[in-house]
């Protein structure tokens, strides 16, 4: 996997670097150090909604000649992946480590062939001539340096360093509050189920005669084969019970903690569970989604295009359809209101409705009560010689 990933990229294993100075004295190297919050479930639910949402998404590689760019985005960018596949985890290592690279690969005429998600144990910015570049090392111990035009990199949280986002710190304590919230619950649940309590007997008895009656006790009355529960004691012994009452969080509680994460990220329960309604979606969409398409949008147009290739108008747009989640009766209003106006063919509009296209449907219809305002001027100029001509007659 490793020399299909990066075997086609240019040898920059022969030049001379050195580590890239940044203003601020911070360092270089960029470790994957949040990637543990993974494991909290709130966490990855809020990661995962997050990502889903992303990789619903439609990239678009617009201008000339680009058919090749546009089948590697919206269906196959590798031959591991699929296009959903790969955004979903360029967005949850974004959310999990606040940085996430996809190397952009090319054959030896610099035409792109592929991308491809990197996530490796460490990331060093280097230099040389004037020039960044990315090493990457892996979990195996492998490395491999290439040029920072050749990356799409993305980040979160982009304060104190100059090349990569901040870490997850400020939500490691909310996180260690959460675990203990939940050990605590288990350890009630068993700790429910125990019997605590002491054996008193009214003879003296050697130790070892002591832990033998107790474990005869206990193997008779804390066995799970003993349905019924009862223990046979006679009159030699008393048995006195301790009740113990697990301390454990109150709903209240376990309900802030779950907040400060979904606060964290940005979202809130309905999201999570996906019960929203069209306000909610287009509150999470325009704060979470709609940014973040931004972001791609303008990484992969600056580094899948040379600025020539710019300045012709080629770009790369991420757009999602948030009409999906809008009601029915809002989706009616809409097609009745737009249509008119060609703002909609007829196939966008069945969509709205999960209808499938039909042929002839990507014809744009208009009323005759509107008029291109180019022809404004000519038209009333026109009705205005109609008139004159009509009064010379008379």
């Amino acid at each position: 996997m490793f020399n299909q990933i990066f075997g086609k990229q240019k040898n920059q294993q022969s030049q001379q670097y050195t580590k890239m100075e940044m203003l601020n004295n911070y360092m270089s190297q960029f470790y994957n150090f949040g990637r543990d919050i993974f494991a909290d479930e709130n966490v990855r639910a809020c990661i995962d909604t997050i990502a889903r949402n992303v990789a619903k998404t439609k990239a678009t590689a617009i201008g000339a000649n680009n058919n090749k760019l546009n089948y590697l985005l919206s269906i196959r960018p590798n031959q591991c992946m699929s296009a959903y596949d790969m955004f979903y985890k360029t967005i949850t290592q974004l959310y999990i480590n606040n940085n996430s690279f996809i190397l952009i690969q090319k054959d030896n005429n610099d035409v792109i062939t592929g991308f491809y998600p990197v996530n490796s144990s460490s990331v060093d910015f280097l230099e040389s001539m004037g020039y960044i570049f990315v090493q990457f090392t892996f979990h195996n111990g492998k490395k491999v340096t290439v040029s920072y035009d050749d990356i799409v990199h993305l980040r979160r949280f982009f304060n104190r360093n100059d090349m990569y986002g901040d870490s997850n710190d400020a939500i490691l304590n909310t996180l260690s509050l959460s675990s203990t919230v939940n050990q605590g619950l288990a350890n009630a649940i068993t700790t429910s189920h125990n019997l605590k309590g002491i054996l008193k007997y009214t003879g003296s008895l050697k130790p070892e005669d002591l832990k033998k009656q107790k474990d005869m006790f206990v193997a008779d009355f804390a066995n799970i084969n003993n349905a019924g529960g009862i223990a046979a004691l006679d009159s030699k012994v008393e048995y006195q019970q301790l009740k113990v009452e697990p301390v454990t969080a109150e709903h209240e509680q376990m309900t802030i903690v779950e907040e400060k994460i979904y606060k964290y990220f940005g979202l809130n329960k309905k999201i999570i569970m996906g019960d929203f309604d069209e306000d909610v979606f287009n509150s999470f969409y325009e704060s979470i989604i709609e940014p973040l398409l931004i972001q791609l949008s303008s990484e992969f147009t600056h580094k899948c295009f040379t600025e020539r290739e710019r300045g012709f108008g080629n770009r790369i747009e991420f757009s999602g359809n948030r009409l999906n989640y809008a009601s029915n009766s809002t989706k009616v209003a809409m097609i009745k209101e737009l249509l008119p106006y060609s703002v909609f063919t007829i196939n966008e509009a069945r969509q709205l409705f999960n209808l499938e296209s039909v042929e002839g449907g990507d014809i744009r219809i208009q009323t005759l009560n509107v008029v291109n305002a180019d022809k404004a001027n000519e038209y009333q100029i026109g009705e205005k010689v109609n008139k004159e001509k009509e009064g010379e007659q008379q």
